[in-house]
């Protein structure tokens, strides 16, 4: 993986590990999950589309959902966590009960 692919902004990945206890640099690992789902953000996505993705972390014992836009031709991180929404979505697209 190579962080020239991603980016994301200082401030914010400060604020997502103060309130979700995820950095940016860790949530890139989701991308890196074979079985990750990426999903659009229809909720969030105005001006530039916005986009969700759904994979494991580094250990592989959690499911982090990772929201992002693309920007340049790289993947711009705008948040991330353990949500039980995306753990719900993963299980179910990878039949994980």
């Amino acid at each position: 993986m190579s962080e020239s692919n991603f980016e994301w902004d200082k401030g914010k990945n400060l604020e997502n590990q103060r309130k979700h206890g995820v950095s940016f640099y860790e949530a890139q690992h989701a991308f890196l999950d074979p079985s990750r789902l990426i999903a659009e953000d229809v909720i969030h996505s105005q001006k530039e589309k916005r986009f969700f993705c759904i994979g494991r972390d580094e250990t592989g014992e959690g499911i982090l959902t990772v929201r992002f836009t693309y920007r340049e031709n790289r993947i711009r991180i705008i948040g991330a966590g353990y949500w039980r929404k995306g753990k719900k979505v993963y299980e179910q697209a990878n039949s994980l009960h």
